[in-house]
């Protein structure tokens, strides 16, 4: 699942980038809540590997609202840095409370590709980095932890460092909210604060840098914005004063003991329903484009399907039930007629045929027979015909999709791929049809086959065909044709091959004749399309999808999006969540 959700983010990344799609507030969200998803779930992963864990707690909030002053409040030490100017924070920096830097290694694990520098280091021409740091303090309002201090989430940079403030919040076990009387309306807290409600994460909140008598006011209007924000009952609100001679603010005595509280309600054991929970929200939501994506490509193969289709039928009535240029059936009844011995010629017949066997034995050996009956087929030239004008369809229909589709550029890309790829797919298929034609004789020579065993059972008929000078003549031209002597529509409008056909028509074996032929033309449309239309074109035509530019589109297959619902859906030991 955290690879499915990292491809998911980076084709997000990608299409904002390339396009600027809906820069789209919709798209920069679901990255946000997909960056929260990775986050929460490699806590997931660290939570299971069963190592020491350490309590996170988590100080949150909008710029300039007094974060690292509070840090440093309940460190009881001026650990975090604090600056009157906004933005200061562009980090993630946690602060060791009665535990050592040493016992939090997995800490790295969780962070993944961000680097774990000292205070010093940090730099902000640099944001995939945090920090941890030992400190000497032992404050009587925190339990063992790690204390972050987090940068801002609302200003108009927070953008560029925005990851390293959502991992540090999917890290929490404890979050701290600190707001001030200036910033506790603004929308992008209740909107960041909505988006954790999935979590469960213990919190608490602190409205910050008041004057005396103001948080009569100030909190039942928090109260309310948490309660429009929110299902679950508003967290304790724990006013701070500002305090002159401090700097910042004093944390209440009469509050020492809250976030201790809090810690006691963690419940690691719980994670992996909170994060299923969290993904089942926003599953939808984060792949409707893909869906959009797998409707478009359906469309394409119901377009793809049509025009084959439209491709099979005219090879079908062009060639297979045409009168004239069907020349299969012709080239198994000139293997029938070589396989005839034919006693009684006379003797310069005889020798004739020794003469014109001899070399086409030896062409029969290199498979030169094969060979010129595919280059001189009127089959394998109608089926590239074929192809070249499924694709001109093909690339008008696309036209029309553009112009009628709110998907543009979606059709725009393929159509481009199609007239980018189209001499190289015409190329394919011309190969394909020459491999379907050579490989096809093989069935041809079995039709021939079939003919002479049944001529066989019928003695009078094979005598009577052998005792013609037409079917001598026939068998003349059937050499001619294995030598390359004439090309195979010759042989189809050959008088001869016309006579000895319309025989074996009228004969004792004209109806077998018929299904032999018959047999032959289904085996043909099947092979056609099999290897042809829907194989070498359609398959080729059917990845054009798969290839437009990964960082345009999604190209996130059916069968990936499934087998990841799937797990969404199942826990671990198969009870079903949804």
């Amino acid at each position: 699942m955290l690879e499915f959700i990292q491809l998911l983010k980076q084709r997000y990344q990608a299409i904002v980038a390339q396009t600027g799609k809906a820069a789209t507030l919709d798209y920069q969200q679901r990255i946000d809540q997909l960056t929260l998803a990775e986050a929460f779930v490699r806590k997931g992963l660290w939570l299971a590997a069963k190592e020491p864990q350490v309590l996170q707690v988590a100080v949150i909030g909008p710029t300039q609202a007094g974060k690292s002053s509070l840090v440093n409040a309940l460190l009881g030490s001026p650990a975090a840095g604090v600056s009157p100017l906004a933005g200061y924070t562009v980090h993630p920096q946690g602060f060791c409370h009665a535990v050592k830097q040493s016992d939090c290694q997995g800490l790295q694990r969780y962070f993944g590709r961000f680097q774990c520098l000292s205070p010093e280091q940090l730099s902000k021409h640099r944001y995939d980095c945090y920090s941890v740091s030992d400190t000497n303090s032992r404050s009587a309002y925190l339990p063992p932890c790690i204390v972050w201090d987090t940068p801002d989430f609302d200003s108009i940079d927070s953008q560029t460092y925005r990851e390293g403030v959502i991992r540090s919040i999917a890290l929490a076990d404890v979050l701290v909210l600190v707001v001030s009387k200036e910033k506790y309306a603004d929308q992008s807290v209740w909107e960041m604060m909505a988006e954790l409600a999935a979590l469960n994460q213990p919190t608490l909140i602190c409205l910050n840098k008041l004057a005396e008598g103001s948080e009569a006011l100030l909190i039942p209007s928090l109260k309310d914005k948490w309660q429009q924000a929110r299902r679950d009952p508003c967290p304790d609100i724990i006013p701070l004063y500002y305090q002159k001679a401090l700097g910042g603010p004093q944390w209440p005595d009469s509050q020492a003991g809250r976030i201790k509280q809090l810690a006691k309600k963690t419940n690691p054991a719980q994670h992996a329903r909170f994060e299923q929970a969290f993904l089942q929200q926003h599953w939808q939501s984060w792949l409707e484009p893909v869906r959009a994506e797998h409707q478009l490509v359906g469309d394409w193969q119901a377009l793809l399907d049509e025009v084959l289709k439209q491709a099979l039928n005219h090879y079908q009535r062009d060639y297979l039930n045409h009168p004239h240029h069907y020349e299969t059936f012709q080239q198994a009844m000139a293997e029938l007629l070589t396989l005839l011995e034919m006693p009684g010629l006379a003797g310069i017949m005889t020798g004739a045929r020794k003469i014109l066997t001899w070399p086409m034995r030896q062409m029969l050996k290199l498979g030169g027979k094969r060979l010129h009956i595919t280059d001189s087929s009127q089959e394998v030239k109608l089926l590239n015909q074929l192809a070249e004008h499924a694709l001109i369809q093909l690339a008008d229909r696309l036209l029309d999709k553009q112009e009628q589709h709110q998907q543009q550029d979606w059709w725009q890309g393929l159509s481009s791929s199609l007239r980018r790829q189209r001499p190289e797919i015409l190329q394919h298929f011309a190969v394909a049809v020459k491999n379907y034609h050579l490989e096809f004789q093989q069935d041809v020579e079995a039709s021939a086959q079939r003919l002479y065993h049944k001529l066989q059972e019928q003695p009078m008929v094979l005598n009577s065909l052998r005792a013609t000078r037409v079917t001598a003549d026939a068998a003349m031209i059937a050499l001619t044709l294995h030598t390359g002597g004439i090309g195979v529509h010759d042989l189809v409008i050959a008088p001869a091959m016309l006579s000895v056909t319309s025989l074996l028509a009228e004969s004792a074996i004209g109806g077998y004749m018929h299904k032999v032929e018959a047999h032959l033309k289904q085996q043909q449309l099947n092979a056609v399309d099999l290897n042809l239309f829907s194989g070498a074109l359609g398959n080729t035509l059917k990845a054009l999808p798969a290839q437009l530019a990964g960082n345009s589109h999604f190209n996130i297959s059916p069968e990936q999006l499934g087998a990841m619902e799937q797990q969404l859906t199942e826990k671990r030991h198969g009870l079903r969540l949804l």
